[in-house]
């Protein structure tokens, strides 16, 4: 199939969006542009080049995270059904 827009950017859309299943070990097997919030909550995540962990608080259902975590953490994350846009 031809595909006139096979290219990627950080602002181009998700070419291979995953589901996201917080934990307080292990790293994401691939950082995403962004992250969805399919379900409101707190997001406590670790950006790609953070020394440290930070929380989203009370984000909306539906909103797009614009950040790159390497880890999305299971303490302190309440939000749910979460995708990674890659």
């Amino acid at each position: 199939m031809t595909d006139p827009f096979n290219s990627d950017s950080l602002n181009a859309p998700a070419r291979a969006p995953f589901g996201i299943v917080p934990s307080d070990t292990v790293a994401l097997a691939t950082v995403p542009k962004r992250i969805f919030v399919g379900t409101g909550g707190h997001v406590t995540l670790r950006g790609v080049d953070g020394a440290g962990d930070v929380t989203y608080r009370n984000v909306a259902s539906g909103v797009y995270l614009n950040v790159r975590p390497s880890h999305v953490r299971a303490t302190g994350t309440t939000a749910a059904d979460l995708i990674g846009e890659a």
